[in-house]
């Protein structure tokens, strides 16, 4: 069996963080681990706090995992601040870990700031540059490309300068642009997922889900472009399946596959 790792924060309604991560590990069917980097007081409602786990116990939770069962990709998603991302890049290198897919989660979609600005730039300098592939959504790609980004071709461009600037590929995601929701994928050459919008305003965790996902192909020996493909696929019917929870934006129903 594949071996998988999230390294991200907690999500104690179920529909994001690590345990959309675990979800989507085990309907991939690959053995899922989790590192905490933070836990967050959330819901479908929104964020209302976030407590990241103290430095030197984050260490040691990602050194037991790292030491003990080296797994065959590592999702990443939340890492709020500077002295957390030191301690993933060190470790990811002592243990040369590949198959990184870093989701640059830095604002929920309420709005609030999961990370503080002195942490961009290090995750910059010390993990997007350790990532197959990163996954970016129109903002986050905004923040890293240091440009709005208002047409397919601005998502070409930022693509682009930042698989340059990372040395990796880069997927912008097109969730927050008119119209259909395509997504740029740059790997050394251009690649367009595009997909229908479902009506279902339930979406809590698709940037989780979807990172995850994409790691669960590359563990499992598929290339970047197969691996969002796939990924996709999976994302969209987990959207389709119209689950409805909470009384605010809804979670997914991961186990659709």
């Amino acid at each position: 069996m594949k071996t998988i790792l999230t390294i991200a924060g907690s999500d104690p309604s179920g529909g994001a963080g690590i345990q959309a991560d675990m979800k989507t590990f085990a309907a991939h069917g690959l053995y899922g681990m989790s590192v905490i980097t933070a836990l967050t007081a959330q819901n479908t409602l929104g964020v209302t706090d976030v407590f990241p786990v103290p430095t030197d116990f984050y260490e040691k939770q990602l050194e037991a995992v790292l030491s003990d069962i080296p797994p065959d990709a590592v999702k990443i998603g939340m890492i709020p601040n500077e002295d957390i991302i030191e301690i993933t890049a060190e470790l990811l290198e002592k243990y040369n870990i590949s198959n990184i897919v870093t989701d640059t989660v830095m604002v929920s979609t309420s709005g609030r700031r999961l990370i503080d600005e002195k942490a961009v730039d290090a995750l910059k300098k010390r993990l997007l540059c350790r990532s197959r592939i990163i996954t970016p959504n129109i903002p986050e790609a905004e923040v890293l490309w240091s440009n709005k980004i208002e047409t397919e071709d601005d998502m070409r461009s930022a693509a682009k300068d930042i698989s340059r600037e990372i040395n990796g590929a880069v997927l912008v995601k097109g969730g927050h642009m008119e119209g259909s929701a395509a997504d740029i994928l740059y790997c050394g050459e251009f690649f367009k997922f595009e997909t229908e919008r479902i009506d279902n305003p339930n979406t809590h965790g698709t940037g989780c889900t979807l990172s995850s996902a994409i790691a669960c192909g590359l563990a499992e020996g598929l290339d970047i472009p197969k691996s969002v493909e796939q990924a996709k696929e999976y994302l969209t019917a987990a959207i389709r399946a119209g689950l409805d929870l909470g009384h605010g934006i809804g979670p997914l129903n991961h186990l659709i596959k």
